[in-house]
């Protein structure tokens, strides 16, 4: 994507899911606490990495940035979710066009079809089905994966409570 001042972005998604490390565990804990909520695991769902070139003071410059994408399981209650899934489907279509203004299009397979919109709290404990926050575009195969760690990180002392490394991949 082009930048105002001539520079360019672009944005990587690497997916996971990853143990999250120790900071954003303690996070979650943290967010859990502030709820009044037990914190029983996190996922760390993917990490959004993105690198700027462009002109600093006239001169030729690059930077970077990443961002952490998470999902803290604290003890929600579980809900029907079938109210929410009939809110996304509704509004599916317009959330892939306002994300295409930010960030560019919504991707799609190779055959043309959508990538699923991963909630990121799951609409069964609550999560909001429309939020810009808690949707992210994923492919079929990883959206698969990721929700089924979901029942695993909602289960005391399951997999996902444990501690991972700082930065769970290369790039």
């Amino acid at each position: 994507m082009t930048t105002p001042d001539g520079g360019t972005v672009r944005y990587a998604i690497y997916y996971g899911p990853w143990l999250c490390n120790a900071r954003w565990m303690a996070q979650c804990e943290r967010r859990c606490t502030a709820e009044g909520r037990v914190l029983l695991g996190c996922i760390w769902l993917a990490d959004l990495k993105g690198d700027w070139s462009g002109r600093w003071a006239y001169l030729p410059a690059e930077a970077g940035t990443r961002y952490a994408l998470t999902h803290c399981c604290c003890d929600y209650p579980t809900v029907n979710p079938e109210s929410s899934r009939q809110l996304w489907a509704a509004a599916r279509d317009a959330y892939r066009a306002a994300w295409a203004t930010e960030f560019g299009e919504w991707p799609v397979t190779a055959s043309g079809h959508n990538w699923p919109g991963h909630h990121i709290r799951d609409l069964a404990h609550g999560g909001h089905p429309t939020d810009p926050r808690n949707v992210m575009p994923v492919p079929d195969n990883v959206h698969k994966t990721i929700t089924s760690a979901y029942p695993q990180c909602y289960s005391r002392g399951g997999r996902w409570s444990a501690i991972g490394p700082d930065l769970p991949y290369s790039d």
